[in-house]
């Protein structure tokens, strides 16, 4: 793995941070504050190939590598982290309806979500199948040449404001776990799809958070992605690139605070002289910069073992995702810190990048769920010497 980025990886991390201080930084604490969905700049994002980076080239994407699209998530966060969050996963979402979508469902929808004119989407979480994906309750019955759905859904980011969902759902018997789940596209307007509440929460305010209901939705046979009983597999193919997107977000989020905090504290006079001249906040700030690199550089190999299909992606994604979000967090943590008391107040953006950073540690797996996944792996034979 090359340590240094290629001339098209600055070019794309040039056009990310500058459609990020451009449309997205000037805007987010209001967003934050009134809780908007700024599906217009998402859709901007969309011009600029943001809504379908690893979609690939001959179905409309971008075609780029994962590590690729780590570098501009990063950027985009480092704007608004909330919004380019949901970015992360409505490309998710984008790559599996284009990766396993038949070509009539192509048709009508791989446009609209490349482009980001149309959003979806990605409905897994259940309220008793959180961190155990596999026991989902949810169906959808074979009648015909159509499903009837049933169940529901929740913690599901932009329901009820986009327009296709990604959901997996039970066709075998209820004790078939994860070979019983099949994964659908559906339409998010169809009769018996009902949306619960906007949740009031800590962060991610720039993107609504309802749960989702099924009552008898009737669906075409159509809406199947893959082959039945494919569902598990498709999703957690799609957990391992989401596990290092959310993980680029809390490295967007860390530099942005960073970068903050290194200039409030070469301007901060306390006793006579700045408080950068202290020698204690030089050596917190050393240590916020050493594991910031050393997290960026495990999102970018993880990245690479993506793209690569290197046989332990699994195992450094989910390294990735624990250490890059753990650090993502104690960095804004200390940069708030760092300011006293001004890094409590809504007037600065650190407080905000703190709230917004948080929750990485809890969704695409929570950080727990990364140990058991690492440590189970090291416990096979020649574990330790082949994950290195």
């Amino acid at each position: 793995m090359s340590l240094h980025l290629s001339d098209d990886q600055l070019a794309y991390r040039e056009a990310a941070r500058s459609f990020a201080q451009g449309e997205m930084a000037p805007h987010a604490a209001r967003w934050d504050e009134e809780k908007i969905f700024p599906k217009e700049v998402i859709a901007a994002a969309g011009e600029l190939g943001f809504c379908g980076m690893y979609v690939p080239e001959e179905r409309g994407g971008l075609g780029l590598s994962r590590l690729d699209t780590t570098i501009i998530l990063e950027e985009l966060a480092a704007g608004c982290t909330s919004t380019a969050a949901f970015i992360s996963i409505h490309n998710m979402a984008t790559w599996m309806l284009c990766s396993w979508g038949c070509d009539s469902l192509k048709k009508i929808w791989a446009e609209a979500l490349i482009s980001g004119k149309s959003l979806a989407s990605y409905c897994l979480t259940e309220p008793n199948a959180g961190s155990d994906a596999a026991s989902l309750k949810s169906t959808a019955k074979k009648q015909g040449d159509k499903y009837i759905v049933n169940g529901g859904k929740m913690f599901i980011s932009g329901a009820g404001a986009t327009d296709i969902l990604i959901v997996m759902l039970r066709t075998g018997a209820s004790d078939s776990g994860a070979k019983g789940i099949s994964a659908f596209a559906i339409p998010a307007n169809l009769p018996g799809i009902e949306y619960g509440k906007n949740e009031t929460k800590l962060g991610w305010n720039s993107q609504p958070t309802r749960a989702i209901s099924f009552d008898n939705v009737e669906i075409p046979e159509e809406c199947l992605l893959g082959e039945e009983g494919e569902g598990f597999k498709i999703a957690m193919k799609g957990i391992d690139g989401g596990r290092i997107n959310i993980a680029a977000c809390s490295l967007g989020a860390a530099q942005a605070c960073l970068d903050i905090t290194q200039e409030y504290i070469r301007t901060r006079q306390q006793f006579g002289k700045a408080i950068a001249e202290n020698q204690a906040l030089q050596f917190r700030l050393a240590d916020m910069v050493t594991e910031l690199v050393a997290a960026r550089q495990m999102v970018r190999m993880a990245a690479e073992a993506i793209d690569t299909n290197h046989a332990e992606k699994t195992v450094y994604c989910a390294m990735a995702k624990r250490f890059a979000t753990d650090a993502g967090f104690d960095i804004c943590n200390q940069c708030l810190q760092m300011h006293g008391g001004y890094g409590y107040l809504r007037e600065y953006p650190i407080e905000r990048y703190l709230r917004d950073v948080r929750v990485h540690q809890i969704l695409e797996g929570t950080n727990e769920v990364m140990r058991v996944i690492t440590g189970r792996r090291l416990l096979q034979d020649n574990a330790t010497q082949e994950i290195q």
